[in-house]
């Protein structure tokens, strides 16, 4: 019994970010709750105190399961489907994925890239399946032969943010 309840439940939350963009706006009460009054504050509201860059996350991540904290980072991209996800740069050049809890809320498609953000949360090591990192390659607007291209899972750093300021 419960497994029939799990397979619908986990064909939604993969498929849910691939949906197109809504055509029409959201209710207010709906707009309102997914955002502070600030209209750059999505998810939980929090404090801007003990922020830390993406290169000391790093360092406190390593061998521990996961870190809360909060982390000032850059944009490289974004969901362009629903805004559910953003890819932060690190020190080397490369990402770090931070995608938001239980889907509580979404940052905004368009003209996210090369902007800081500020967000809270929990960070830890992951691996992440081909079929999950064809997945964010198809929202992020990636072309079929790049996607195609992705045949191995990889272990990243990955974040799970509660709240996020955009600045």
């Amino acid at each position: 019994m419960k497994r029939s309840f799990l397979i619908p439940l986990m064909s939604i939350t993969l498929f849910a970010c691939n949906q197109g963009k809504p055509t029409a706006s959201l209710p207010e009460s709906t707009a309102t709750s997914e955002m502070e009054s600030n209209s750059n504050t999505f998810g939980a509201s929090f404090t801007e105190d003990n922020v830390i860059g993406v290169t000391e996350l790093q360092t406190l991540a390593q061998g521990k399961d996961s870190v809360e904290a909060v982390v000032s980072a850059e944009i490289m991209e974004s969901c362009q489907a629903k805004g559910c996800w953003m890819d932060v740069k690190l020190k080397d050049n490369s990402t770090m994925k931070v995608t938001f809890r239980d889907y509580g809320f979404f940052l905004p498609t368009e003209n996210l890239k090369g902007r800081t953000v500020v967000f809270t949360g929990t960070a830890k090591r992951e691996t992440i399946s081909v079929d999950d990192q064809r997945h964010y390659a198809k929202d992020a607007g990636k072309s079929n032969y790049e996607i195609a291209a992705i045949t191995y899972p990889k272990e990243e750093l990955r974040f799970v943010a509660d709240g996020v300021i955009l600045k």
